[in-house]
């Protein structure tokens, strides 16, 4: 997927050295062109020091003009026109190299460009001396395209591995390029680290590595062909096989039983020479049933791109896991994705709904109008976070969907001066009154350290007693909320109370992070550890201690949990296993909405982190707490969240549901269509992950292995003497049980399961 390129300036260097006061003192010595050239791709060395790119018809696809270091002395500084000379390689290949001539500006630097080429790709090799105080960080090459058919795009380029450990396969990142599209092909600027913000029409960011005292080297590759980019990644950097999976389809997210769901994949050779390869492929449902799969084989020769296409059946509800290996030799390369089935749903909640988005939807890939119509599937209410200027979607477009908003805005200048305070006050209250938001959460997570209760009297003096009085002179009625805290801290919500704190609120808001437990576990906060392993971050004990201080300190407050939690880092004890994931999304919100919260803002919509958008950064707790991966397609908690807001759309809350096995667990709600009971077991008990070390590696299972060993047979009454009971899953997938005798059996473990068709009192005994 692709987005388009920011045209921004890059900051530190607007002022461009292109006036004749920086010209050299004498032109460059003129030389004659040098050409090479590989199959597809030729590189001409003009006398003016640029080099050529042409496809292999010969047309003109793009001109390298002119390198720029940055420097902490002289600043930035570009080339102006260079000699290119012909040279051989080490491995007997040629090469063109340009020696550049700098301005005045930068004396005793100098730079040298060698540029090389195999099957539709150009090395591209800038080697900088000269100068010991050198910012490698900044580096940049300019570039021009011819004819292009559209604008520059930026992608993300990522590969799985598999640890040898075992556990799962996941995605890393393999740095970035940046793609030039004409009719039938398309140019790859592939770099091992960018950042595209830094990225202008003129110049790419192309940071490079101290090789030495004041020397530095800038790497990059450019691909010519109609690919995939993580296949020309791949290319880029010489891996002998690569795969790449997708489906035509927004969110591989199918909406009917029966459809055909395309997976496709791109394989490519990039050695350098030809080689049978082999595809085998699978597709697993959630209950590890094999649904399709295959071997296909081809000869691919070097750089060859082949694309195979596969299809797998959709079934009513649920999801279906793919991986496509290719495998030569000792070479073999995988990718995955999941294909997912969501039937529309008319949610009839409106404003009444708790179920909201944090962090705002900001990738809005593939288009704007497919994120809002995945919210309106999903049946999300709310959005943290969304005024002008914001990423994500415009607050227009939220208003027309029917889609309410808030505002959270940090950066209060505590400690400041009162003209630093008011001017951050001043904005941000105008801010949220331009976006119409119906709540102002004022800042985030201000409670650090946990649980010391440092700061919450300046939080109120310099933030929020700002924030309210702008508010009342404005005439505003909007809600105003607490920083979200992190965890349920009660030491800085009494200091806060202390401090005049609560009386200014609306709605109290924090964050219950949860480790290695089941939702429902709730160890009183007595007995609460920190730490970044401790039961400080568990759900249900922190949201019944933030209820007891509710009705302790008064006044009627709403709960708002504005981040809700089921991260999924793979191969980390620590956090949820994909399938843990789902059935924990699901008995999340139904505990929120049994406590009697008004809203729940999941944090957040897809795998990544804002400022590097789909890059893969497995090594980073902030990157896994999507309902989707990186690819935006689902994982198994989309299809959770779903369930539990089509559920729980108009559901009110009874009771806690009383088996004669205390272990046996159930919230029962009454709904427009009748009782729904959400039962479960904690025969096996709350703790996720139990098997692992001291270390905080831990091998992931796959996401179709149930985890629950214990299974316990149930009699709970059904609503009629004979009839059906449905049972549903935490994806939605849907199973009819049959009553007899006002009775019906069920088998429960440690995942919860909606049921409808039970009575009013299924627990009765």
């Amino acid at each position: 997927m692709s987005s388009p390129l920011p045209r921004r300036r890059f900051i530190q260097g607007t002022a461009l050295a292109t006036g004749a006061a920086f010209l050299p003192a004498t032109a460059a010595h003129a030389a004659d062109a040098v050409t090479i050239g590989a199959d597809g791709i030729t590189l001409t060395g003009r006398t003016d020091g640029s080099v050529l790119v042409q496809d292999g018809t010969g047309a003109d696809r793009v001109l390298l003009p002119h390198f720029m270091i940055k420097d902490s002395v002289l600043g930035q500084q570009r080339t102006f026109g260079g000699t290119p000379t012909q040279l051989t390689l080490p491995d007997g290949r040629p090469a063109i190299q340009v020696v550049y001539t700098m301005g005045g500006a930068a004396p005793g630097v100098t730079v040298r460009g060698v540029f090389d080429v195999t099957a539709h790709r150009a090395h591209l090799r800038w080697e900088v001396s000269g100068s010991p105080t050198l910012t490698p960080t900044g580096f940049m090459f300019a570039r021009t395209v011819y004819g292009a058919s559209r604008a520059e795009s930026y992608e993300a380029l990522t590969t799985w591995l598999r640890d040898p450990r075992g556990g799962i396969p996941y995605e890393t990142d393999a740095g970035g390029a940046y793609v030039e599209h004409w009719t039938g092909l398309r140019g790859f600027f592939c770099l091992p680290s960018t950042n595209p913000a830094y990225t202008n029409a003129t110049w790419i960011h192309s940071p490079g590595t101290a090789t030495g005292s004041g020397t530095a080297v800038t790497e990059a590759d450019l691909v010519l062909g109609d690919l995939r980019p993580r296949s020309a990644g791949a290319l880029a950097q010489g891996r002998p096989l690569s795969v790449d999976v997708w489906t035509d389809q927004p969110f591989n997210l199918y909406e009917t039983a029966g459809q055909t769901m395309t997976l496709n994949a791109e394989v490519v050779n990039g050695g350098r020479a030809a080689k049978p390869v082999t595809v085998h492929w699978w597709a697993r449902d959630f209950s590890g049933t094999e649904v399709a799969g295959g071997t296909v084989s081809r000869t691919l020769a070097a750089g060859a791109a082949w694309q195979p296409s596969f299809a797998v059946t959709a079934p009513g509800q649920g999801i279906v896991f793919t991986e496509v290996q290719a495998v030569a030799g000792d070479d073999t390369a995988l990718a995955r994705t999941n294909l997912s089935v969501l039937p529309p749903f008319s949610y009839r909640a409106g404003a009444d709904s708790m179920f909201g988005i944090a962090n705002y939807p900001w990738l809005l890939e593939p288009s704007e109008e497919a994120v809002l119509g995945l919210l309106r599937t999903l049946g999300v209410r709310w959005i943290r976070i969304a005024y002008d200027g914001a990423p994500g979607l415009p607050v227009a477009a939220l208003d027309a969907a029917g889609i309410a908003h808030n505002v959270e805005l940090s950066g209060i200048p505590v400690g400041g001066t009162a003209e630093q305070i008011a001017t951050w006050a001043d904005t941000n209250v105008a801010r949220a009154l331009a976006a119409g938001a119906a709540c102002f959460e004022v800042a985030n997570e201000v409670n650090q350290p946990w649980m010391s209760g440092r700061g919450a009297d300046a939080y109120v003096r310099d933030g929020l007693r700002q924030v309210t009085d702008r508010l009342t002179a404005a005439g505003s009625s909007m809600k105003v909320m607490n920083a979200g805290l992190g965890g349920m801290d009660h030491v800085w919500t009494e200091n806060f109370r202390a401090a005049g704190g609560w009386d200014l609120i609306d709605a109290f808001a924090f964050h219950p992070g949860r480790g290695n437990f089941t939702p429902d576990y709730a160890p009183p906060p007595e007995e609460w550890t920190l730490g970044a392993n401790g039961t400080y971050w568990n759900f249900l004990g922190a949201l019944r201690k933030a209820r007891q201080l509710v009705q302790e300190y008064g006044g009627d407050k709403e709960i708002w949990l504005t981040e809700a939690y089921a991260s999924t880092r793979p191969n980390a004890w620590w956090t949820d296993t994909y399938r843990h994931a789902a059935e924990n999304v699901l008995l999340t919100l139904a505990l929120a909405k049994a406590e009697g919260v008004r809203g729940v803002n999941w944090y957040q919509l897809h795998d990544s982190t804002l400022h590097h958008p789909q890059e893969a950064d497995p090594d980073n707790p902030e990157y896994h707490y999507g309902l989707m991966h990186r690819d935006t397609s689902a994982k198994p908690s989309l299809l959770a969240y779903a369930t539990a807001a089509r559920v729980l759309d108009r559901a009110t809350f009874v009771r806690h549901l009383a088996f004669a096995d205390a272990d046996i667990k159930g919230l029962l709600f009454t709904t427009p269509d009748g009782p729904v009971s959400i039962l479960w077991s904690r025969k096996d008990g709350y703790l996720l992950n139990a098997s692992h070390t001291d270390d905080p590696w831990y091998a992931t299972p796959e996401p179709w292995i149930d985890p629950w060993p214990t299974k316990t047979d149930v009699v709970a009454h059904s609503g009629t003497v004979q009839g059906t009971v449905t049972e549903v899953d935490c994806i939605g997938r849907r199973r009819a049980l049959t009553a007899a005798g006002g009775k019906v059996t069920l088998t429960l473990d440690g995942a919860p399961r909606v049921y409808h068709g039970l009575a009013a009192n299924p627990d009765w005994k």
